[in-house]
């Protein structure tokens, strides 16, 4: 224990050396959560919207006013021309056409029916499927508009009428901050513990250092302790850092046990952290291992659920989150913050990434060579 003990005082002296580790511990953190927390969001404002207006009809004006008030949409250009509209969309110069024909008041009113046409640009899917269901949204509450109106012209007295109210659980106001915080701690803890540990490792073996322990009697096992514990505790403070960030500058809120989430950190950390010594022991340089790493961390961010919902993943790729460790942290990090979530609700998450952490260090110890 001893040893293992001086091997960490060790580790610890050579980081807080390094001016570069020493500074990015505390600075990463901050350039991620001032910049990315609010930058990173699917929400989409200010839609440029073109409407051909053919019937200039107080039910089309009314329709119009509908579209202007909305927070999402903003009136780029009117016209009679369809094909001036259509070249405004190609130049892209709008992003979206609405088509009002002629009669469209007339119709509406005497027959209750009507059709419109909407065109979007669709370059980017998830820009023209969002832009798309605003625009729905604003249509069905403006048909809906109508059948009251025509219902109460039609109905003598009062019209009874249902009233439907929405409640969102566990983000009530729709805060896409509040869904984003909790994916870049995320990415935050799962960088310091691929990308410093590693690199750490590989470094020594660069300057000759590494040789040096080699030659004692240490055991392996001890030597992995030691090169995993200082990073186990930095990523724990960079974590405990960048939940205070998240308070004081977005508020963001924290429904469940601290307690849990950093004993779940802290398993996380490990399964990572004997990731990146196991990929360090392939490596013989620096760059390689930066390559090495950049690939991994790539697939398992972007397939952990940080943007795109686990659920609506192909079916191989939710099997391969399995054992994808990000994806567990992704997914209990948001659950224990926002959704209060107590331990029997991520016992699964728990035994998942409990496995991994015994696979990766063992494979880690396994592969690390004592040779001069």
């Amino acid at each position: 224990m001893r040893t293992i003990l001086y091997l960490i005082r060790k580790e610890f002296i050579q980081i807080f050396r390094n001016k570069f580790l020493s500074k990015a511990i505390f600075g990463i953190p901050i350039v991620q959560i001032v910049i990315l927390v609010p930058a990173v969001t699917f929400e989409i404002k200010n839609i440029e919207l073109c409407i051909v207006d053919m019937d200039m009809s107080a039910e089309s004006r009314q329709l119009i006013s509908k579209l202007q008030g909305s927070d999402f949409f903003l009136l780029k250009h009117t016209t009679f021309d369809e094909k001036e509209a259509d070249d405004m969309l190609h130049a892209d110069k709008c992003d979206m056409i609405l088509h009002i024909p002629e009669n469209f008041g007339r119709n509406v009113v005497r027959e209750e029916k009507e059709k419109l046409m909407v065109v979007a640009n669709a370059i980017n899917a998830t820009s023209a499927q969002l832009a798309w269901a605003y625009m729905r949204g604003i249509l069905q509450d403006y048909n809906s508009e109508l059948k009251v109106r025509s219902m109460q012209s039609n109905t003598p007295g009062r019209l009874s009428l249902i009233e439907t109210t929405n409640r969102f659980w566990y983000n009530p106001s729709l805060n896409y901050k509040y869904y984003m915080l909790p994916g870049i701690l995320v990415i935050l803890v799962t960088a310091i513990g691929l990308l410093l540990a590693g690199l750490n490792v590989v470094r020594e073996k660069e300057i000759g250092t590494i040789e040096q322990l080699n030659v004692t009697p240490i055991r392996k096992y001890q030597f992995i302790t030691a090169k995993l514990v200082p990073f186990l505790v930095i990523g724990l403070v960079d974590l405990a850092f960048g939940l205070v960030l998240g308070k004081i500058l977005f508020n963001i809120p924290f429904n469940g046990s601290i307690a849990m989430l950093f004993l779940f950190a802290a398993f996380y950390l490990i399964a990572v952290l004997g990731l990146a010594l196991f990929l360090s022991t392939l490596s013989s340089t620096q760059q390689q291992y930066l390559f090495v790493v950049f690939f991994v961390l790539m697939i398992f961010v972007l397939m952990s659920g940080i943007f795109t919902p686990e659920e609506s993943m192909p079916l191989w790729a939710r099997r391969f989150n399995i054992i994808n460790p990000t994806a567990y942290f992704m997914r209990v990090i948001r659950m224990v913050m926002l959704k209060g979530s107590g331990f029997a609700d991520v016992f699964q998450d728990v035994r998942g990434i409990i496995i991994i952490g015994i696979a990766t260090i063992s494979l880690a110890i396994w592969r690390y060579r004592k040779t001069v």
